[in-house]
């Protein structure tokens, strides 16, 4: 089964290896056929803390790395 891939910004790298990237994502409401934006912040793995606040990277689900932390950073900013 092929892994999941979200796109998001880090809102917050305070802690260390670990980055909060804030995924938006438009899914179509059952009954009036519109487009909708669902947002989530998801816990990423960032291994030397080369992602900043404000920037987009790409996160990929991974094996659980801590009570919260199911997702890797896959491909840092272009700094």
């Amino acid at each position: 089964m092929p892994k999941r891939v979200f796109q998001g910004k880090v809102m917050k790298d305070a802690k260390d290896k670990t980055v909060v990237v804030y995924v938006e994502r438009r899914v179509m409401h059952p009954v009036y056929k519109k487009f909708i934006r669902r947002s989530k912040k998801y816990m990423a793995h960032d291994e030397e803390n080369r992602c900043k606040a404000g920037d987009v990277v790409r996160i990929v689900e991974a094996r659980p790395l801590s009570k919260r932390k199911r997702w890797q950073v896959v491909n840092e900013p272009a700094n």
